[in-house]
């Protein structure tokens, strides 16, 4: 069985890999060279990097039997580009979906946007975790109070110095980010707003909102767009069913 995975995700590096050790021939398409080294090597599975055009997609899916869309659960113009190419190919779409967290207390806008405006009025250094493609978004903020935690590349620290953020100020690491360390960075640049995505507990969401509540900084949460799909465990088992029941026809057929 060929399937197709939209990745980038550690579910969806979860998911690639269990299929491909039961026999399914496995596609992933991630959108950076970050995304193919976290993705690693497997025989049964093909890496692909980089954006793709309707046209690269479609003839993906025309060889697929199951498409599943294991992207970021804020990277809603992928979502709806993938949903369009199956509607267009006749491929069956499965979404998987992250479990939400307890947000618990913190300030919730519905954009970058609108934190930025509530955060304009305030007063203290913000600590940004939600990477460097929102940093416009806080452009009326003087870039001085912005802390920027960043992947460590080449186009995410072009971002900062487009955004005229200080060379200082930026923080150009690769997670997982425990606890402690959220805590540490938040004393040591005096932080006094922590500004996050909800990206559930694979995006350390639950480390970050406790270095929060345990330094006294406050928490600005993006709210998670709401969208319908399956849990990683349901598409396991459905992905699973599929190939038995793909791998049974093939042996009766020969």
């Amino acid at each position: 069985m060929n399937v197709l995975i939209f990745g980038g995700t550690t579910e969806g590096r979860e998911l690639s890999a269990a299929l491909a050790d039961a026999g399914a021939l496995v596609t992933v398409c991630v959108l950076s060279d970050y995304g193919r080294e976290l993705q690693g090597e497997h025989r049964n599975i093909r890496t692909l990097t980089g954006p793709l055009s309707d046209e690269e997609k479609d003839a993906l899916l025309s060889q697929a039997e199951l498409c599943v869309d294991a992207t970021h659960p804020y990277a809603r113009h992928i979502t709806a580009s993938v949903k369009a190419a199956c509607r267009r190919t006749g491929t069956e779409y499965l979404r998987l979906l992250r479990e939400e967290s307890d947000i618990g207390e913190a300030h919730v806008f519905d954009s970058a946007e609108e934190a930025a405006a509530f955060l304009k009025g305030q007063e203290g250094n913000i600590l940004l975790t939600t990477g460097s493609k929102d940093l416009s978004s806080y452009r009326e903020i003087a870039p001085a109070r912005l802390f920027p935690r960043i992947l460590p590349s080449h186009q995410s620290l072009s971002s900062c110095e487009e955004a005229g953020i200080p060379h200082k100020n930026i923080i150009a690491m690769q997670g997982p980010f425990s606890q402690e360390l959220n805590e540490a960075l938040i004393r040591q640049y005096r932080i006094r707003y922590l500004v996050t995505k909800d990206g559930g507990s694979p995006g350390g969401f639950d480390e970050k909102a406790m270095a929060a509540r345990q330094t006294g900084a406050a928490l600005i949460v993006l709210r998670r767009p709401g969208e319908e799909g399956e849990t990683y465990g349901n598409i396991l088992a459905l992905c699973l069913k599929k190939l038995a029941i793909d791998s049974q026809n093939k042996g009766m057929i020969s």
